[in-house]
């Protein structure tokens, strides 16, 4: 088993790929959790997000725990989420709005064999030429992965909140995830491979299917 460094919270977002699909989580109201938000970030500023690679922070904190959290990162093609007007393609003069990621953090704690990871995101909402409608519902996803040669989803959970949209048509937004459950890495793993990955996931807005009922003979 490898030693883990503990890591209470970073800002991070990068470039990664799509995310995948995956079952829902509750709603979360983003203006309900500025108190737990302010816990992961320190402060609530709102700078854009450095699109680097990832990064660790600081040294840690208490070695003797033996956890790791890994670094986030945003994946590439779903950094920002653009709606458009009913029938539009989302460019130009048809956008309603557009909602993008500006910040990340996370923060890691071990019960036995898990990781329960909080997740903070914040983000911008910004209304389009098209108009933005008073209530805008942002779907987000988060994954554990763990890459290498080939890359293994290890958990992953679709989250929405919902932001409400001001005169001047811009405002932030801002989720903590809470309920990131993971195993610890197990032996010969590389923990230094694993990756939280976020981003912005439309198709989690999308309706499931309704269950056929059986034909009666």
């Amino acid at each position: 088993m490898h030693d883990f460094r503990v890591i209470r919270f970073a800002t991070l977002a990068a470039a990664g790929l799509a995310l995948g699909a995956a079952g829902w989580a509750p709603p979360a109201a983003a203006q309900s959790l500025t108190d737990r938000f302010k816990s992961l970030f320190g402060g609530s500023s709102d700078k854009p997000a450095e699109q680097t690679a990832p990064v660790t922070a600081g040294p840690p904190v208490d070695p003797t725990e033996g956890l790791s959290c890994p670094p986030v990162s945003i994946r590439s093609g779903a950094s920002t989420y653009a709606v458009a007007a009913p029938g539009k393609q989302a460019v130009g003069n048809d956008v309603r709005f557009q909602a993008t990621i500006t910040k990340t953090a996370r923060e890691c704690s071990l019960n036995g064999g898990e990781i329960t990871a909080k997740i903070g995101i914040q983000g911008r909402v910004i209304a389009g030429a098209a108009g933005a409608p008073s209530t805008v519902e942002i779907p987000m996803r988060i994954a554990v992965v763990e890459g290498g040669v080939g890359e293994k989803v290890i958990a992953t959970k679709a989250y929405r909140t919902t932001v409400q949209m001001a005169e001047d048509g811009s405002v932030p937004f801002s989720l903590v995830a809470e309920d990131m459950v993971y195993p610890v890495p197990p032996p010969g793993s590389n923990p230094d491979n694993y990756i939280f990955y976020i981003g912005f996931d439309p198709q989690s807005l999308a309706p499931e299917p309704k269950s056929r009922g059986k034909k009666r003979k």
